[in-house]
């Protein structure tokens, strides 16, 4: 380090070849706390050329943009990469001016890194782009945003060949679908025609939606119909291990972070990456309640096993996803237990398929239990050819909107009736929580479709049960149908689970 220091021909030799040491000499202000493995990884992202796209969602205060934004353009400069048109995009115009400004400070202040990179200059085009010219490299940095046209920018002869987005979404961009759709089409019809089959796309930012261009991206990505690496880091991963133990050695620290923040859904969307309601949410994740072993169908105590069907058919990557949600149920009365069936499915599906997918899920998973399907249209006489096959299938008529049927399992959810598993149902776990907010709710209506009708079966033959209320009488909907005795004084009740209208009560 001190030769490279002392001698500009080590230190260049070195740094051209590395963009780690670039940046823990150039930029060692910057480092402050032990450099995380995730912050490693993507430093040595950036060094291989042969990932083309890039895209990072992390947690606030990872240092994504101070590696991305400001180190890298500038070590893709004078480093082996010898790029020539970087262009660095944000949200907004200032955001981009933000970014050119923190490379223009660090030009000007830092000698070590101005000794070594300049000459520059400040330049403004006809774009009303701000750009910075390196002269002894022939190359440019230009900042513009989602705002400014960017078709047909180049530096002398050379189109962009390193595409930088940061942050070039934010809350409000992302609130509604036409927006979104906005800038997912400025991106694919704009930003990367801007480049040649060389050009690299980087694009980093926090969870905004999931439906945000980054969301999308990912699903791009996983269904094959894009390449890239997409690197998901929230602060503490999925076991609750600190991803930065540089910065939050211990949970106390991170207690402390998260107080700092004083709003759970921030805390939760910017350093937890997950996106929760703003208001009115249905289900709340800590009313969630897990098994570890699906219970034997042999046990003495078991009833049945369901699964209801929400239908889709069709391919398109717009169209909704046909998904089935099942349920072994075991026990009666307040001893009841659903266990939601891991790994339920959720694909999109063409008609013929989704015949024989049915007929597989009853057979193999179901093992010849009773498949709830919406008694409508298509959907009846997808029950009518299953019926001829000897399969088990029931139509379903559907009462209220989504909401007021996601409610009606809230109090079972809440109160471990409802049990999910460990693992293979995260999705389902996420659409419920998320409702309001999620791309997707084709598990949530197959799971609320089941579960309101394991409801409606208990209540069938029962007593009819009314309570009065504030408001008048309320018809019970969930309770026991026999009378027991109260352990504590004698009096014989009625258990009640929930009360039609009243869900507080």
């Amino acid at each position: 380090m001190d030769a490279m220091i002392k001698d500009r021909k080590v230190r260049t030799a070195i740094t051209k070849e590395s963009h780690w040491y670039f940046f823990h000499l150039y930029f060692a202000h910057y480092v402050k706390f032990r450099t995380a493995d995730f912050q490693r990884q993507i430093i040595s992202l950036t060094e291989n050329e042969d990932v083309k796209n890039l895209f990072i969602v992390a947690f606030r205060g990872s240092g994504k943009s101070t590696i991305i934004t400001t180190s890298y353009p500038l070590w893709a400069i004078l480093g082996k990469q010898q790029k020539k048109f970087i262009l660095i995009l944000g949200q907004t115009r200032n955001q981009a001016k933000q970014h050119m400004m923190n490379l223009k400070r660090e030009l000007e202040t830092n000698e070590l890194l101005k000794n070594d990179l300049g000459p520059f200059q400040e330049e403004s085009d006809e774009w009303g782009s701000t750009s910075l010219v390196f002269s002894n490299h022939n190359a440019r940095i230009t900042a513009a945003s989602t705002e400014q046209g960017i078709r047909g920018l180049r530096h002398n002869q050379h189109r962009p060949d390193l595409i930088i987005g940061d942050d070039i979404e934010d809350l409000n961009s992302t609130k509604t679908r036409e927006s979104r759709n906005k800038t997912y089409d400025w991106l694919m019809g704009e930003v990367i025609p801007a480049g040649d089959r060389n050009t690299r796309l980087i694009i980093v930012g926090n969870l905004l939606h999931e439906d945000s261009l980054l969301m999308r991206i990912r699903e791009s990505i996983r269904e094959n119909r894009m390449d890239g690496v997409f690197k998901f880091i929230p602060l503490l991963d999925e076991k609750d291990n600190i991803m930065w133990p540089g910065k939050y050695p211990t949970m106390e620290d991170i207690g402390a972070e998260k107080k700092r923040t004083g709003d759970n859904h921030a805390w939760q969307r910017e350093y937890m990456l997950r996106i929760l309601p703003t208001e009115d949410q249905v289900i709340h994740r800590e009313w969630i309640h897990y098994y570890d072993e699906l219970p034997l169908r042999t046990e003495e105590r078991y009833e049945y096993t369901w699964a209801g069907v929400d239908l889709a058919i069709s391919e398109k990557s717009t169209a909704d996803y046909t998904a089935i949600v099942g349920a072994q149920v075991h026990g009666r009365k307040r001893k009841r237990k659903i266990y939601i069936l891991p790994n339920p499915v959720n694909k999109r599906i063409l008609f013929p398929d989704l015949v024989v997918l049915c007929r597989d899920y009853i057979k193999n998973v179901l093992h010849g239990g009773k498949l709830l399907i919406e008694d409508v249209a298509f959907q009846a006489s997808l029950a009518q050819l299953l019926h001829r096959d000897g399969c088990y299938v029931k139509g379903v008529r559907i009462h209220g909107d989504k909401r007021s049927r996601l409610s009606m399992t809230s109090a079972l959810i809440q109160n471990g009736t409802i049990l999910f598993p460990r693992k293979g149902a995260e999705e389902l776990i996420q659409q419920l929580v998320g409702f309001g907010v999620e791309k997707h709710d084709d598990l949530m209506d197959a799971f609320t479709l089941l579960i309101n009708e394991l409801v409606e079966k208990d209540n069938e033959a029962r007593p009819n049960l009314w309570f009065l209320h504030d408001d008048g009488w309320v018809p019970a909907i969930n309770y026991d149908d026999e009378w027991e005795e109260d352990e504590d004084n004698g009096d014989h009740v009625f258990y009640i689970n929930d009360i039609a209208n009243d869900d507080d009560d």
